[in-house]
């Protein structure tokens, strides 16, 4: 054989082997890219029962430690899954099975991990099932224990088997025979399939989590949709003038003349005020800053009001503030249960973002008073309404009222219920006040039912439309805002969201 020839031969057994070696981290690389998205998408179906990567992040912002540890904690849980896989399979196929204690720790740490990645303060669905009541938060750490077992029993098994690699491939009578665990022929309908399973994952992965709030977040950030004022907002929209289609369902979402409510104020307030939950000073002085308050509301904090509130686009933001310390101070038995009543209770919008009263956090006056008296059925009515109602801030019931616009919509709920509103009449109360408190958003849900449903929206069945797949700010992003993108000019521009500060 020649020179040339050798040279060639050379080359292609080269070839063949950098080849084989790419081909075998690719074997190997699918492999763990597969059981690292399997455990993630499992993380995340835990998380989601509950909560959303964007509630988790809002509601643990203020203990920036914890939020980072939960970060790493479930990162690392994830990559060390992705590493035991290949792992396994490599000293499966080069040695044998390994001993059953070896491997053990990867399963136990795949089931310990979704059980802890479930919203760490609002509970979680699994752990109740087995009986913790309070889900993570029953942890003095707030699940972060079960965090960093997942963790450990990851590791353990990467560790057990990389010494046992170790102590193979220097021999010895008790060693297993070694086998080529290289990829091979035979190997390609299973590369074949996990690559199409990878595929599968992505695509399924990606319709999970592109709903939630995180993107929607991140889009507004972005300057992609409009961002919300951060500012007391009010609903006074103006017609565009141009967008006869746009003009004609604001003005049946937002009547110029207002929404003629059946519920009153009563006594309400003036007990807030006594109670403390409300200082006079602060709330007058804020808004004495903002041109002071409307000609209906001049005595709200002195004098009992049994006048049905006319909620109208100019006062519709003072209702909020009102009606947020009613949700949060008014005493129910069922509130015992609420996501809010927990370590973090002082740490939620609805509670730490209350400082209008006298005490610094207004997690002080949670379901701490007697503002508004409800029977046993009134109460039951207003928890059943509560739990299947949302708001276009968050994923959260009006029962996790962990923002003003929860508190404020319990609120409401409370009163309507105790002066004798049914069922029917108090989705309608909320539906009408979501709308002026979230106008944009209801705007288009208007214009949602009316091009796609073919329903107007006084035609529109309010205990729908407040339900998760309407109100819930993923659904909402979903079902409407991305249907209502694809009709060309049909919304203006600058249009702002509702904030969820005092």
């Amino acid at each position: 054989m020649g020179a040339a020839a050798k040279v060639n031969t050379t080359m292609v057994k080269l070839k063949r082997k950098i080849n084989k070696r790419i081909l075998t981290a690719v074997f190997y690389g699918s492999l763990g890219l597969v059981a690292s998205l399997v455990l993630f998408l499992a993380f995340y179906w835990s998380l989601s029962l509950n909560s959303s990567i964007y509630s988790l992040i809002n509601n643990t912002k203020s203990e920036p430690v914890y939020l980072a540890l939960y970060i790493v904690l479930t990162l690392g849980t994830i990559v060390l899954f992705g590493v035991n896989i290949p792992l396994l399979t490599y000293r499966w196929r080069k040695y044998g099975l390994p001993k059953f204690r070896t491997q053990t720790g990867s399963f136990l740490g795949s089931v310990v991990g979704i059980a802890a990645s479930a919203c760490p303060v609002c509970g979680s669905l699994l752990l109740s099932v087995v009986g913790i009541s309070g889900g993570l938060a029953a942890f003095p750490l707030q699940g972060l224990e079960l965090k960093a077992l997942s963790f450990g029993l990851m590791a353990l098994p990467v560790v057990l088997t990389g010494k046992e690699l170790s102590r193979f491939s220097k021999g010895g009578e008790a060693c297993p025979v070694p086998h080529n665990a290289s990829f091979r022929k035979k190997d390609k309908p299973v590369l074949i399939g996990t690559l199409i399973t990878l595929l599968l994952l992505i695509f399924v992965g990606w319709n999970m989590v592109k709903s939630d709030p995180i993107f929607f977040w991140i889009q507004k950030q972005a300057g992609i949709i409009n961002p919300a004022d951060n500012q007391l907002y009010d609903a006074n929209q103006t017609p565009t003038g141009n967008n006869l289609t746009y003009d004609e369902v604001m003005a049946k979402v937002l009547p110029e003349r207002g929404f003629q409510s059946k519920i009153y104020l009563d006594d309400g307030v003036v007990k807030l005020v006594g109670n403390g939950v409300i200082d006079k000073n602060k709330f007058e002085e804020i808004y004495k800053e903002r041109g002071g308050l409307p000609e209906g509301l001049k005595n709200v904090l002195v004098q009992a009001s049994n006048q049905p509130i006319l909620l109208t686009r100019e006062n519709a933001s003072y209702y909020v503030n009102l009606l947020w310390a009613v949700g949060l101070a008014n005493y129910m038995t069922t509130n015992k249960e609420s996501p809010v009543n927990g370590k973090s209770l002082f740490n939620f919008a609805s509670t730490g973002g209350w400082n209008l009263g006298k005490e610094k956090n207004g997690g002080t006056y949670f379901n701490k008073f007697t503002i508004v008296e409800l029977t046993p059925e009134q109460e039951a009515l207003v928890i059943k309404i509560a739990k299947n109602t949302y708001r276009p801030c968050c994923n959260n019931s009006t029962f996790f009222q962990d923002c003003n616009h929860g508190s404020a919509l319990l609120g409401l709920l409370e009163l309507g219920a105790s002066q004798g509103l049914t069922e029917d009449e108090l989705y309608r109360e909320a539906l009408a006040f979501n709308s002026f408190w979230f106008p944009d958003n209801y705007i288009q849900t208007a214009l949602y039912f009316k091009i796609a449903k073919n329903t107007d929206w006084e035609d529109v069945n309010p205990k729908e439309v407040m339900g998760y797949n309407y109100s819930a700010i993923s659904n909402w992003s979903k079902n409407v805002q991305t249907e209502i993108a694809k009709v060309p000019n049909l919304l203006p521009q600058g249009r702002g969201g509702a904030g969820c500060g005092v």
